[in-house]
Parts: structure tokens; sequence; C-alpha cells
């Protein structure tokens, strides 16, 4: 078996650097397909059944915990340059933030457009957190990760993870998205533990092409989302759904994000899906 980034140009990751006493869930899906409001809810949720939770953002725009906090928190990368690099100088509150419901919040940042590796700003968020011995009192950890896999960097987090959740909506550019993450996911799987828990529908009124899709590669949908008005909404008052004014509509959404915590809390299997060819797929995906 070859070292993990051997023949590729991505970042090599420290196998050493564990996460071993936490379940770690890493989210991924296309650019713009609502990750991070996934995955603050979430958090809110694994907390309201009573589990201590870190959500690590993965991306440079460090906007993955603002509706858990309330505001845009420095990212590590901006605390380690405040102290030239020196990380034996900084503390766990210039890194870590509380938010809502005890949910522990870090944004790793990256590097300026163009100049590094996302994934070397991942390992170094990890390596911080475990000197510090955060890690040692979490139940669950979500790694909110940015856009599509595009190079080893932005799949590192996968290194670290149990299991994968995959966000995607109802259609041809979501799917596309996915199909490229399953493949990567099982790339990662010949050299880590890493496994594939299943599929998030997001902002979708119906599921077909979704299920035909994962019906034909191996996946299983887990939730589905609808693309309701008080989710755009709570984006804005930079809330997250727990904490928004009652209706029976926001209700139902709120227990579908519970009853998700609680499944993955308890164990999914893993899926060993198959991820298609690209013209395979555009040609399976649609109709006439």
């Amino acid at each position: 078996m070859r070292a993990d980034g051997e023949g590729s140009v991505q970042v090599h990751l420290e196998p050493q650097i564990t996460i071993d006493n936490a379940k770690v869930f890493s989210v991924y899906g296309k650019g713009g397909i609502g990750k991070s409001t996934i995955s603050s809810n979430l958090s809110a949720a694994f907390s309201k059944l009573g589990k201590r939770v870190l959500q690590i953002g993965c991306d440079p725009k460090h906007d993955s915990t603002f509706t858990l906090t309330k505001r845009l928190v420095p990212t590590v990368i901006d605390v380690l340059e405040s102290v030239n690099f020196h990380v034996e100088e900084l503390r766990i509150e210039d890194f870590v933030h509380e938010g809502y419901n005890g949910v522990m919040c870090v944004e790793a940042g990256g590097p300026p457009a163009g100049t590094g590796c996302g994934g070397y700003v991942v390992g170094q968020t990890v390596k911080l957190l475990k000197e510090h011995h955060l890690l040692e009192e979490t139940d669950v950890v979500i790694f909110d990760v940015l856009g599509d896999v595009v190079c080893g960097g932005f799949a590192s987090p996968l290194q670290h993870s149990d299991r994968v959740l995959i966000v995607t909506a109802n259609d041809f550019d979501s799917i596309f998205a996915m199909n490229r993450i399953v493949a990567a996911i099982s790339a990662k799987a010949r050299n880590y533990d890493v496994r594939l828990s299943g599929v998030i529908a997001n902002r979708s009124a119906g599921t077909d092409e979704i299920d035909r899709f994962n019906a034909a590669v191996g996946l299983q949908r887990l939730a589905l989302f609808p693309d309701l008005d008080v989710i755009r909404r709570s984006r804005l008052k930079k809330c997250i759904l727990f904490e928004m004014e009652p209706s029976a509509e926001l209700e139902a959404v709120q227990n579908t994000y519970l009853q998700l915590a609680a499944t993955l809390w308890a164990g999914t299997a893993p899926l060993d899906a198959k991820p298609m060819r690209d013209r395979d797929l555009f040609d399976f995906l649609g109709f006439e």
C-alpha cells in the first residue's frame, strides 16, 4: 500500500495526529449547498441530546459557526499569525469559542487564495486541539468542509473522520459533485478508517434523482430538509433553527435534526458506494 499522497501534489498528512475519543463526522457537498447550515444545526441537535460538541469550520471564509457564536470568530491562522506562529503562546480561548448550548466552535481558516494548502491548516488545527487536551473532553466532532473535493488538502478532514455525510440537492450539479466526493472518500478509505454514512437532501421538494443515484451507487438518504424560508431567515438573523420563533413547520425541521443526531450517535452501517465515471453519470442523470 503506497503512502497517502504519494504520486500526487497534495499535502502529506501526519498519521500520528488522530482524534481518538470522539465520534467524528465530516460534512461535504457542492459549494453553496448549505453545509454550514446543516453542520451548525446538527451540532446544536447533538448538544440538545446532552453531547459535548466541537464544530470545526474548514473554509477560509470562516463562516461555518457564526449562527452558533453570533459573530465571525478569529481563525486558527489569524491567531497563529498574531503570535508569529509560536504555538506555545496560544491559549485555548484564543481559538476555541463557546456557542449555542455549549457547542465549542473553531474556524481553521486558510492561507490566502493561491498561496498554500487547506490541508495544512486542518492538520495544525487538530494538532493544537490535541495539545490543549480539548479533544479528550468532546463526544462529537463535526468538520464542515468547503466546496467540492479538488485536492488532497481539502480531503484532509477524512484522515480524522469516522463517517462522512454528503449534502446534496435534487439537481444535476449537486449530484455530479456528490459522485466526485464519493470517489475521494473511496480513495481515502484505502488508508484510513473513514467510511460513508449517507446523504442529506437539502433545499429540495423531491428526492427522485437523489434516490435513483443512491440506489445505483450504494448510498442511502438519512434526512430531507425542504427549502423553507425560516431556514433562510435563520441565517440572516445569525441564529440556529432552535432559536427561531416556534411554528409547526419549524418544529418538524427541528425534530428531523434531533432524529438525525440520534441516528448518527447510535451508529450507521458503513456504505461501500461505487462512484460512476463522469460520462456515465452524465448519461444517467435527468430525462429527455
